[in-house]
C-alpha cells in the first residue's frame, strides 16, 4: 500500500529567529496530532506522515530539521526508513518514538544513528526537551531561553526557576504551568485556555486541576503573590504593585 502525502502544518517561528523544521511520522493519528501540536505551540514548523514512504517523500519535500519516527510503521518500519534516507546521503537527525522498549530495540536504534530513543507512554515536556537538546547539539546553538516577570526567573534550558534567587523545585506540570503563564504576563488566561495549552486535553468540563495547580504554584512561589485570580474569567501572572 503506498503512503499517504505528509500534512505540511505552519507553526510560528520563535521569536527573531526562522522556526525549525520537524516531521513527525506515527501510524497513529491521535498521536502524530497530538505531538505535532504541542510542537507547533513550542514554536516549531511541523509536519506529518502516517508511514514510512510518506515520511521519505516528506524528507524530501519538507527538508526537516529533525525527524520524531515511530519503529512500527505499517509498510516501513522506522529503522528501514532511517536506512534508507542514510543511504540516499541524507543527514538528517532522527528521534525515536516508539512502544518497543525493549533494550535490543534501543540498542538497535542508537547503534545504526539514532540521535536518541524515547518510549511509548511518554512525557510530551521531556519529549520536546530532547528534540530541542538534539538540535542544540546539531545545529550548533545553545541558546539559553529565559523569561522573567519581576524577580521570577525562568530558564528553559536548564529547567530552572528562581524568585529573589532562591531557587524553586518545580514538578514537571507546574513547571509548564508557569511557562505558560510566564509567556503571557499581565493576561488573563481562562481555565479552558490553560487546560488546552498545558494539558493539552479535554478534562470533560472538570477545571478543577487548574485550581489544584495553581495552588500548588502559589504557595511554592510565595508571597508576595504573583498570581491572582479574576473571578469568574480566570487567572492572571502580574507583579504585587500592579495588583
Amino acid at each position: 500500500m503506498t503512503g499517504s502525502m505528509a500534512a505540511a502544518e505552519p507553526g510560528a517561528p520563535a521569536p527573531g529567529s526562522a522556526a525549525a523544521r520537524v516531521l513527525v511520522v506515527d501510524d497513529e493519528p491521535a498521536i502524530a496530532d497530538l505531538v505535532s501540536t504541542t510542537l507547533r505551540y513550542e514554536g516549531f514548523e511541523t509536519s506529518t506522515a502516517a508511514d514510512g514512504r510518506a515520511a521519505l517523500e516528506a524528507v524530501e519535500s519538507f527538508r526537516p530539521d529533525l525527524l520524531v519516527l515511530d519503529v512500527m510503521l505499517p509498510d516501513l518500519d522506522g529503522f528501514e526508513v532511517h536506512r534508507k534516507l542514510v543511504d540516499r546521503g541524507v543527514r538528517v537527525p532522527v528521534l525515536f518514538l516508539t512502544a518497543r522498549d525493549a533494550t535490543e530495540d534501543k540498542v538497535r536504534g542508537l547503534r545504526i544513528g539514532a540521535d536518541d530513543y524515547v518510549t511509548k507512554p511518554f512525557s510530551l515536556e521531556e519529549l520536546v526537551a530532547r528534540i530541542r537538546a538534539i538540535l542544540r547539539r546539531t545545529q550548533g546553538t545553545d541558546d539559553v531561553v529565559r523569561l522573567a516577570l519581576d524577580d521570577l526567573e525562568m530558564d528553559e534550558s536548564s529547567h530552572e526557576v528562581f524568585r529573589g534567587g532562591a531557587a524553586i523545585d518545580l514538578t514537571p506540570t507546574e513547571f509548564a504551568l508557569l511557562r505558560y503563564f510566564l509567556l503571557n504576563p499581565r493576561r488573563v488566561l481562562s481555565k479552558e485556555q490553560i487546560l488546552d495549552h498545558v494539558w493539552h486535553y479535554d478534562f470533560g468540563g472538570d477545571a478543577s486541576i487548574v485550581e489544584t495547580y495553581v495552588s500548588y504554584l502559589r504557595r511554592k512561589l510565595g508571597d508576595p503573590r504573583l498570581l491572582h485570580t479574576v473571578r469568574g474569567v480566570g487567572y492572571v501572572l502580574r507583579p504585587p504593585k500592579a495588583s
